[in-house]
């Protein structure tokens, strides 16, 4: 078992914290000094997915990176998994710290909740960094059912998987693990830029049948989010999206489409988990964009 007080012991300068917002209880590990600079992770990770960057952003930013609600060591509650609530424990969190403003910045799940609190709190959000991600929208009804024959991309088979309710638990508490791997070694463009141990943290991390549960509820929120998007005004915060290759045109696209003042940068050498694979580069991209 790893604690997160154990993880910390690798990253000096960083304390775990925990704070009761919105009705639900967040764990949060925070460090370094400046403006704060919100970051979230995603499926199927914990804040330990952005431990090779913190320590690259803490001199300059005060980095808090969030276990969001149903992740980590945070509050798995039965409901609540809508972006739009999810940005809304983070903006009760940064009204508990006196933060007027923050800089927010998500992956995977993480981007749809990042985009949702800028799409939200205009006011508080000072400029939003999307990693790899779109937020959900209507085109994602039209993600095809069966693999594409000779088309070069990862069916993403788990969308559908974590929509279930019940089963996916039932099938794989204790058993994450084959998942995970799953995930990781399709999803990345070196499968070794992931090691063994942060593979053990996060499989321990999802292998309760309640982390299990809560983590696809994100998922299952699918439809309330593609609706509560047309409900937002286009974004004018200044956008940043980060994105591999593959995911490059899809965010480019999703962005320009929602947001007004956008820049997108690709990131070559790198599969989905951006972190894992290129934290020197992700790093350079986010302080160059901040400043």
């Amino acid at each position: 078992m790893y604690s997160d007080h154990e993880l910390l012991q690798n990253l000096p300068g960083f304390e775990n914290k925990y704070a009761v917002v919105n009705g639900v209880r967040l764990h949060y590990v925070q460090g370094g000094k400046g403006e704060p600079l919100i970051l979230i992770p995603g499926w199927p990770e914990t804040w330990w997915a952005y431990h090779k960057v913190m320590p690259l952003l803490s001199s300059h930013y005060n980095v808090i990176v969030v276990d969001i609600r149903g992740m980590g060591s945070s509050d798995k509650p039965s409901a609540g998994y809508d972006k739009k609530n999810m940005g809304r424990d983070l903006y009760e969190l940064i009204q508990l710290l006196q933060y007027e403003k923050v800089h927010i910045c998500g992956h995977d799940i993480g981007a749809h909740i990042a985009f949702s609190f800028a799409a939200s709190y205009p006011a508080a959000t000072g400029k939003l960094i999307m990693l790899d991600t779109p937020h959900p929208d209507d085109s994602m009804y039209q993600l095809p059912m069966l693999p594409i024959p000779g088309l070069n991309y990862t069916y993403p088979w788990w969308l559908a998987f974590n929509q279930v309710k019940e089963l996916p638990e039932a099938l794989l508490a204790d058993r994450m693990h084959l998942v995970i791997d799953w995930i990781f070694n399709t999803m990345l463009k070196d499968a070794n830029n992931l090691s063994a141990f942060d593979r053990a943290v996060y499989s321990q991390a999802y292998n309760q049948p309640e982390a299990i549960r809560a983590s696809n509820a994100w998922y299952q929120a699918f439809t309330q989010d593609i609706q509560d998007i047309k409900t937002y005004a286009p974004i004018s915060t200044p956008v940043l999206g980060i994105a591999c290759s593959n995911s490059y045109q899809l965010l480019t696209s999703s962005l320009t489409k929602f947001a007004t003042d956008v820049k997108v940068e690709e990131v070559k050498d790198s599969g989905h988990f951006l972190m894992a694979e290129q934290p020197q580069e992700i790093a350079r991209l986010i302080a160059g964009f901040l400043k």
